[in-house]
């Protein structure tokens, strides 16, 4: 029997979103496992995320039906250990992210990740790093940790400077929290541009949509000169080259570009 277009591509999508659930399912109860064993050893749990990331994120993309360029994990490689910043549309990006974080990369996220469906049972045994945003004491706590983890392991570190996905596409005003790891570390800052991951899972849908994505990694922006006094001119510097590389539809208008 011949469905319609639209209802062919409902069921296409319902489909694909089936598949990929039960799929990430076992690799997160496998990989769970895995970090049990390595239980005493916070970086070889971080190390094995980042296998269980290159995997996972890339068969999540394939059953998405978002298509990513090729080579563009090299070109990460290149520049480590490093704060890697990603604009952030869509659940996509979290997956682009884990396949192409070179090893040795921690990700930061808001303390309810522990909450997200699969990801976040591993997430809580994985090592990898949480923040509190609505407890200011308990968010600088965090971050005073954070740092020593990445000092002691060599870490490199992915975050999503945002803070959230943004409804429409567009770049969002920047929170400041990566800056302060920025002067705590003095690691590069390397932009992850993605452009597209809107289109093909939108904020609060579950229909997928086939997409090619195009994802562009700008040069490091050094961080060793950053001064505490010009921390908003600082975050200024690093949006603009996200606005810069965005293209009209997902570059925001003209207004203040650092959140609180």
């Amino acid at each position: 029997m011949n469905l319609p277009p639209r209802e062919a591509s409902w069921l296409s999508s319902a489909l694909r979103m089936t598949l990929g659930l039960a799929f990430l399912a076992f690799g997160v109860f496998l990989f769970f496992c895995v970090c049990l064993v390595l239980l005493p050893s916070r970086r070889l749990r971080i190390l094995a995320c980042n296998l269980f990331g290159h995997t996972i994120g890339r068969a999540m993309l394939w059953f998405i039906g978002a298509t990513p360029p090729a080579h563009v994990q090299q070109l990460l490689h290149n520049v480590r250990p490093a704060l890697y910043l990603s604009n952030h549309t869509s659940i996509i990006d979290i997956f682009v992210g884990m396949w192409i974080s070179p090893y040795g990369t921690c990700g930061v996220a808001k303390k309810e990740v522990v909450f997200y469906p699969f990801l976040g049972l591993l997430y809580l045994i994985s090592g990898h790093l949480r923040v509190d945003r609505d407890n200011r004491q308990n968010a600088i706590r965090s971050m005073d940790a954070m740092v020593k983890v990445v000092r002691r392991h060599q870490l490199s570190i992915w975050i999503w400077p945002e803070g959230t996905r943004s409804h429409d596409g567009k770049l969002l005003p920047f929170k400041k929290g990566f800056a302060h790891l920025a002067l705590a570390t003095r690691l590069p800052i390397v932009p992850v541009v993605i452009h597209g991951a809107a289109a093909g899972w939108r904020k609060r849908s579950l229909r997928l949509t086939p997409v090619t994505l195009r994802i562009e990694v700008l040069d490091a922006i050094p961080t060793t000169h950053w001064d505490a006094a010009r921390l908003d001119e600082h975050i200024e510097h690093v949006h603009a080259h996200f606005r810069t590389a965005l293209a009209a539809p997902q570059s925001p208008p003209v207004q203040a570009q650092v959140s609180v």
